[in-house]
């Protein structure tokens, strides 16, 4: 049973995040809302696009988080081999994401006052955002005339 649930919310993710899957959705809620005024827009015809959406919806909430967690575990599992792999690497990294918050929160300390510690007590640099990094990355326009001069300085 659990293998076929498996094989069922992968293919069905698989579908459900497909852009042809999103624009047969959208066809469907214009094809409902066109025929408003053939059912002269009563209250059967809001319910079937009421109880459509809410029953999808529901189903796929469960889907949705089976394949997270399985995708979320995976990653995990892949994470701890690599520290076990890595001698240098602290094992203890290895299944904290089973702590709670505020032995998280403790390691987390740790391992920032080690970084500290590396970089001569000098605080970690701020991350810039990517539109600074394009801007720092970007060099100043050139003034004009400073290829040509430098041109001539070159012959001379």
């Amino acid at each position: 049973m659990e293998s076929f649930f498996v094989r069922f919310a992968n293919a069905t993710a698989h579908i459900a995040g497909k852009p042809w899957t999103f624009v047969g959705c959208v066809l469907l809620v214009l094809l409902w809302a066109f025929s408003g005024p053939l059912f002269k827009f009563s209250e059967t015809w809001q319910l079937v696009i009421n109880t459509g959406t809410t029953i999808i919806t529901f189903l796929m909430v469960f889907l949705i988080q089976n394949t997270q967690n399985r995708d979320g575990a995976a990653m995990q599992a892949k994470l701890d081999e690599l520290i076990h792999a890595v001698s240098k690497a602290d094992e203890r990294f290895i299944g904290i994401e089973h702590l709670t918050e505020r032995q998280l929160d403790k390691i987390l300390e740790e391992v920032e006052a080690r970084a500290d510690r590396l970089h001569g007590g000098n605080q970690l640099p701020v991350v810039a955002t990517r539109a600074e990094d394009a801007r720092a990355a970007t060099p100043p326009p050139a003034k004009r005339g400073t290829k040509k001069a430098a041109t001539r300085k070159a012959r001379a």
